[in-house]
């Protein structure tokens, strides 16, 4: 069975994820929460494995993000932006260690 292969985006704010561009990622800016979503759902349906999404972003998707968490792919992971880090990336980590072993280790 031949190993599947995926792309990887990253979502966000423009500003936030040109940098991203210049070093051969596909980019994929958005100005709303909506149109966040109807990203991430075609980049999911569209082969990507993992995405990328700014901390900013995410913050106004909860329940997407929670959606793609529970599911294999994508992996959609968090990015603090230009302006500084909400502490959602670092938060969903340690939620994530906290399910996996049963306590916060971190």
């Amino acid at each position: 069975m031949a190993n599947k292969t995926y792309k990887i985006g990253i979502v966000g704010n423009r500003d936030a994820i040109l940098p991203f561009r210049m070093i051969g990622f596909e980019t994929f800016p958005v100005v709303d929460s909506q149109e966040a979503i109807n990203t991430l759902r075609h980049l999911a349906r569209s082969g990507f494995g993992i995405i990328y999404l700014t901390e900013d972003i995410a913050a106004e998707i909860p329940e997407t993000i929670r959606y793609y968490d529970s599911q294999l792919t994508p992996a959609v992971i968090l990015l603090p932006t230009h302006k500084g880090s909400l502490g959602l990336g670092l938060q969903r980590v340690q939620d994530n260690v906290e399910k996996a072993v049963g306590q916060n280790i971190l």
